[in-house]
């Protein structure tokens, strides 16, 4: 009869990868840091490091990220889970992505611990990363375009006040691909969105008018199973 080595089952690592995408300057961002040890040292990756053994898992991920780059009250969600047994080269390390939506107007980044530089990188020019970190990337960002589609969290990447075009150029970046300026604000208009008197300020084109999202409203005629983006 065959035997099983329980030790064999307690042998791996946990580890946990922070995804703080931004919006800024037409393009959805990641935050990224330089790290400055080995394994992958001077490589840019995803915020992240191991769980201590008597730690819960959303603490671990506060703690990483307050440590590596200084965010604190970032309110993170489970994302996936990576376990391949060599995206490690030290050992068997699981790793669980979280991720946040910011407005970076709003937060401050600073680079501590073994974390040598840290930066807003668009999320699609990002080169190779640490590990599998692309693919930990690349993963979450389709899990965020996918609930862009059917929540209305992307007020949350926005700034409070913004122009319709900088809403039209989140969607554009986050599909891949442009839409059209009369039919993008026409599929809006059932969107309790408020617009402000006051105009853009330090622009060198015509400033636009400013515009925030009144959660406080029902989303109008919308489908019930449909924010607005369903593709």
């Amino acid at each position: 009869m065959y035997k099983i080595d329980f030790s064999d089952f307690f042998t791996s690592a946990f580890s946990v990868d922070c995804l703080i995408f931004g919006f800024t300057e037409g393009k959805i961002k990641t935050l990224l840091i330089k790290r400055s040890i080995d394994p992958y040292k001077d490589y840019w990756a995803i915020p992240g490091d191991l769980v201590y053994p008597d730690e819960d898992l959303p603490f671990a991920a506060e703690r990483i990220l307050c440590e590596l780059t200084g965010l604190t009250n970032v309110q993170m969600h489970q994302a996936h889970t990576f376990g391949s047994p060599s995206r490690h080269p030290q050992g068997r390390v699981i790793t669980i992505a979280y991720y946040a939506l910011v407005r970076i107007e709003e937060v401050s980044i600073k680079a501590s611990s073994w974390a040598d530089e840290v930066r807003w990188e668009p999320v699609l020019e990002v080169g190779d990363l640490a590990f599998d970190h692309n693919e930990i990337l690349e993963a979450t960002f389709d899990r965020l375009n996918k609930q862009l589609s059917i929540e209305p969290i992307c007020f949350e990447l926005l700034a409070e006040k913004f122009t319709l075009s900088e809403f039209q150029q989140l969607f554009e970046y986050s599909k891949g691909i442009p839409f059209d300026k009369a039919n993008f604000r026409k599929k809006i208009k059932g969107i309790p969105l408020v617009k402000h008197t006051e105009k853009q300020t330090n622009v060198k084109h015509r400033p636009a008018n400013l515009f925030s999202f009144n959660a406080s409203e029902e989303l109008g005629r919308l489908d019930e199973n449909e924010w607005f983006f369903k593709m």
